[in-house]
Parts: structure tokens; C-alpha cells; sequence
């Protein structure tokens, strides 16, 4: 794997022999480096592009260029899929799909590039609950444990399948995909590299969130998954201990912030972030503090339920 720090907004980085990443020019607080868009595939069975990104007509044309044919022709994108519909991921997705119709820049297009088809754009659409920056319907919503294809032409040459892996819980409509034949996991946002993930309700759900990194443990342990690949910062190594690091921070905070609600039952959530989120750079309460209402609800549901138990 290419080091942490090898970022690429103007070419392609190799991930092992079947992965392609292409970072958008988009760096920021909440993107880090900028959106990972991935290329999944090989010249002889196409390309699936993964979070094609913000809406960047370079970026685009430079995923384009990068999903080559045998030839050397850009344009092989056989699939177009969304982790899900936040506004650095998935409004590339139309203008990438047209760009492959089309064949590419009129400049930047080969003879012939034209008879390249449209790909279908995959994922789920956003729920009601999702901002309107956030709206996202797909050519075709993808199924729990749906495996994408890539087939080659050629029986000699080796195919791809990517496994489709509901995790709402940082969006409702959040999925990963799992390489099978590599064992990487593709995490979207629900997993990153240097920062933990927002949960923002409505639309986020920390319970949702937390059983989601149970059952891609599951699944990294089945599939012998060693890579994750996050949307957002550099390749994660040793997947299931990153998972179980992970959701050990998350129960932590959330204890801390039990803890904190205990000691002043009637505060507000301005009150309680400065207490809860005391080891954080203060720049980053205020994204913080969404997280922080996911994990007050979290909490409420829990002791809503225990109440109820107990009552039965």
C-alpha cells in the first residue's frame, strides 16, 4: 500500500493490482485530504467507480481518463455507486455517468470514444430524513448482501465481486462494499482514517451507527478482510482491530457523556459539550456537537428500553 501521506489529485495511486484512488480536490475540516473515489477493476473487466465525489468537472475527467480499456482508451466504468448521498460523495455521480455517454471531453476523447454506454449509478436513495443538500436517487437501489459483478470478456482473466453492506447509521442511507477476491472494505464514511465519523441526527442514528460496526466486524472476519479503504483519509491496515478500536471510542464517549448528563440532568447540549468533549480542539464543537445529541438520544433510547424491561 502506498504511504499515508502519497495523496494524488491529479492521477491515479495503484492500491494493490485491482484498486485505483483518485483524491477530489476538495480538502477541507470535515473532508480531510479531500473525497477518496475509488476504481475497482482492471481494463479487461471494467471499472466500478466508488464515490465519484463532488460535483468537479477535472475530477471527473481524470476518473474518466483513469478507467482505461485494453486499448488504453478511457471510458471502462462499468458501475457508478454512492456510499451514500452527502454532498462531497455522490453529485459526481450524473455528470461522471454523462461524461461516459459522451466519451469523455470532446478534447480529451479518443476516436471512436462515443460509443462508450452510460453506467448505471448504484446506491440508495436518501431518506426523508437527509438535508436537502443530501437528495440522492439512484438508477437502481443495491440490496443488503448484493454482490456487484465484474466479469471479463476473457475466461482466462479474473473477475471482481463487490459485496453490497447495509450500515445506516451515518446516513440513512449509508452503505460499504467488500472486494472479495482482495479482502479490502470499502467504509465510505462510516469508518475514517484520523478523525471519527459525524453522526448528525435526524438522519444519523448512533444505534444505528454502532450495530453497523458489529456487522462489518462479522463480515471482515468471514471474508478475511485485512484493508479498510475509507472515503476520507488513508488506507486503514488490521480492519477488525480498527473496528474494535473504534467502537471501543465510541461506548468511552458515550460513557463520558452519560456520566456528565448524570451530574447535571437539567443542562443543555451547549452545556454538556464542553464537558463531554473536553479532550477536543474546541474549533471542532460545533461539529461535535451533533455527534454529541446522537449519543444523548442513544442514551435516552437505552434507558427508555431498560424502563420499560423492567416494567414488564
Amino acid at each position: 500500500m502506498p504511504a499515508p501521506t502519497d495523496w494524488q489529485t491529479d492521477a491515479p495511486v495503484a492500491l494493490l493490482k485491482n484498486v485505483l484512488r483518485l483524491t477530489a480536490p476538495n480538502p477541507g475540516v470535515m473532508t480531510g485530504p479531500g473525497t477518496n473515489s475509488y476504481l475497482v477493476g482492471d481494463a479487461h473487466t471494467g471499472f466500478i467507480a466508488i464515490d465519484p465525489g463532488p460535483a468537479d468537472a477535472d475530477h471527473l475527467q481524470r476518473l474518466w481518463q483513469a478507467a482505461c480499456f485494453a486499448d488504453g482508451r478511457g471510458g471502462n466504468i462499468r458501475m457508478i455507486v454512492c456510499t451514500h448521498s452527502h454532498p462531497d460523495h455522490s453529485p459526481g455521480a450524473k455528470p461522471l455517468q454523462a461524461l461516459c455517454a459522451q466519451g469523455g471531453r470532446r478534447e480529451g476523447a479518443a476516436d471512436g470514444a462515443a460509443l462508450a454506454t452510460a453506467p448505471p449509478i448504484l446506491g440508495l436513495p436518501s431518506a426523508a430524513t437527509a438535508r436537502a443538500a443530501s437528495a440522492f436517487t439512484p438508477d437502481r437501489a443495491v440490496r443488503d448482501g448484493e454482490v456487484l459483478q465484474l466479469t471479463a470478456a476473457n475466461a482466462h482473466a479474473d473477475g471482481h465481486s463487490l459485496r453490497v453492506v447495509f450500515t445506516p447509521g451515518h446516513a440513512a442511507n449509508h452503505i460499504c462494499l467488500l472486494l472479495e477476491e482482495d479482502g479490502l472494505l470499502f467504509s465510505g464514511d462510516h469508518i475514517l482514517n484520523g478523525s471519527t465519523t459525524v453522526i448528525d441526527p435526524p438522519d444519523g442514528h448512533m444505534g444505528h451507527y454502532l450495530h453497523s460496526l458489529d456487522v462489518l466486524a462479522v463480515q471482515c472476519s468471514a471474508m478475511d478482510v485485512h484493508y479498510i479503504l475509507p472515503a476520507h483519509g488513508h488506507v486503514i491496515p488490521h480492519a477488525l482491530a480498527a473496528i474494535t478500536r473504534l467502537k471501543a471510542h465510541r461506548l468511552q464517549r458515550e460513557a463520558k457523556i452519560a456520566a456528565v448528563m448524570q451530574t447535571n440532568p437539567n443542562g443543555s447540549l451547549d452545556q454538556w459539550l464542553p464537558l463531554a468533549y473536553d479532550d477536543v480542539d474546541p474549533r471542532i464543537w460545533p461539529v461535535a456537537k451533533r455527534s454529541l445529541l446522537a449519543h444523548v438520544e442513544h442514551i435516552q433510547q437505552l434507558q427508555t428500553a431498560a424502563t420499560e424491561s423492567s416494567t414488564a
